[in-house]
């Protein structure tokens, strides 16, 4: 992806019904499965008899925990978080899943998304004498969910209660003393999926990470359904739910890895759809299709068994180098782009090229490897792109927070091709995004391309997330 910082969280919960206590390396193994999504930090919390033990700190998942610290990690109900860059600051204190303790007890929360009316209940909050330790929206979130639990009967009906206070995009995972709880926005921007082995049950942000503990998937959570699990077994509350979903595109794009299903649509499938329309809407004579990787991988080999033009590798990827890599300024990430990408110049030489990338943002990242490709001897570069032009800011998670950061907007295709050094730039339509998806389509937000929001956007809102 050109110059986007990438803003998702991967959640993960677990509630053992056969008095295993092994929650914590369950969470372990889904993270792992789940750090494509977040590389700044992550955490583990978990139940043990009412006892709230956790442990987070900044880095990846294996850097954070080993054997000794899973095996202190010891409860039948647990919750990790993977994070990313966010609304919050790059700090500990910001890191998930976040442990409260109130008048009612313990309370545990960790989330996926934005709330883009966060600043504006924080505001309100702190005026009443609301004191918050983090710069995280999350934390705004679990005080609304304890300030309400105190007037209600059950920690779900309290989960119910905020919601009402929320305005954004959020996947949500709440563990109490003797609960676990999960919930989607009203809007379904960001996923969830509930799945079970032979003695848990088992959340999390995408199906990767069930299959990762030998999960069996059982469903999606329904956009703004809540589902609690305790010793009772599972009830699901539905008040709600809005019917029709608003599913982030991105997911499918950018976000998800390949290996899941979301909301019953392959995430493969739908970027080698991307593909094979970008080679219907955009043919070119070429020698060769290749991908940026990893995230142009499937579409490109859309493109190449659609055109008949052969796939190859013309960029290797260097694999210890997480997207946390891609630095804010812009040169940083010129610099990263040598660091992180290289070409494969026995692939490149004397052909004309076919690279298909997911997106482009700023241009700058894109002209520095198309740059690279024709060094490496390329005699054409055609650049395809497999989502239309960024054109409006994102709310609700992805960190698009300006029109001016987008080249798509005071640019035409043309000049943005000329910019970026291409022989030929072609982006995937609106009307072939919608057909990504196939015949599952459901609806989807895509804002980002349209200006047309799922909901109304306060006018001071920021991008970000988690």
């Amino acid at each position: 992806m050109d110059g986007i910082l990438k803003e998702e969280c991967g959640l993960m919960g677990v509630y053992n019904f056969n008095n295993h206590n092994d929650a914590a390396n369950i969470i372990y193994y889904g993270l792992y499965a789940l750090q494509h999504r977040g590389q700044e930090c992550c955490g583990i919390a978990v139940n043990d008899d009412g006892t709230i033990v956790h442990h987070k700190d900044m880095g990846l998942v294996f850097e954070v925990f080993n054997d000794t610290m899973l095996n202190h990690l010891k409860g039948t109900i647990g919750v990790g978080h993977v994070r990313y860059s966010t609304t919050g600051s790059i700090m500990r204190e910001n890191a998930q899943p976040l442990v409260t303790k109130y008048k009612k007890g313990t309370l545990t929360v960790a989330h996926n998304g934005n709330i883009v009316n966060a600043a504006e209940l924080r505001r309100e909050f702190e005026n009443n004498g609301a004191i918050f330790q983090t710069t995280s929206d999350s934390e705004v979130i679990a005080y609304i969910i304890a300030r309400e639990r105190i007037k209600c009967h059950s920690i779900e009906e309290a989960i119910a209660r905020a919601m009402g206070y929320l305005r954004g995009s959020y996947s949500i995972v709440v563990m109490s003393p003797r609960k676990l709880i999960a919930a989607r926005d009203p809007w379904g921007i960001r996923p969830l999926s509930f799945g079970k082995t032979d003695h848990s049950y088992i959340f999390a942000s995408e199906t990767c990470a069930l299959d990762a503990v030998d999960a069996e998937f059982i469903r999606d959570i329904k956009p703004g359904e809540i589902v609690c699990i305790d010793k009772d077994g599972v009830r699901t509350d539905e008040r709600l739910c809005s019917g029709k979903g608003n599913i982030c595109i991105f997911e499918y794009i950018y976000f998800a890895r390949p290996d899941s299903v979301v909301e019953g649509i392959s995430v493969y499938d739908a970027r080698w759809r991307a593909g094979k329309y970008l080679a219907i809407e955009h043919p070119v004579d070429a020698d060769i299709v290749i991908p940026v990787p990893d995230s142009g991988i499937d579409a490109a080999i859309g493109y190449a068994e659609q055109s008949g033009i052969p796939y190859g590798i013309g960029l290797i990827k260097n694999r210890y180098i997480g997207r946390t890599f891609i630095q804010p300024t812009q040169q940083q990430r010129v610099r990263a782009v040598r660091i992180k990408l290289n070409a494969l110049k026995e692939t490149i030489k004397g052909k004309r090229v076919v690279m298909v990338d997911d997106s482009i943002v700023r241009g700058t990242t894109s002209q520095r490897i198309v740059q690279m490709i024709r060094d490496a001897g390329a005699t054409e570069v055609h650049m395809r792109i497999s989502c239309p032009p960024f054109l409006y800011p994102c709310y609700f998670g992805t960190d698009i927070p300006s029109q001016e950061s987008l080249i798509a907007v005071n640019h035409t295709v043309e000049e943005t091709c000329k910019m970026i050094g291409a022989d030929s730039l072609g982006y995937l339509s609106l009307e072939n995004l919608s057909k990504i998806l196939g015949d599952t389509y459901k609806g989807h937000c895509n804002a980002c391309f349209t200006g047309k929001y799922p909901m109304e956007v306060p006018f001071n809102a920021k991008g970000g997330a988690c």
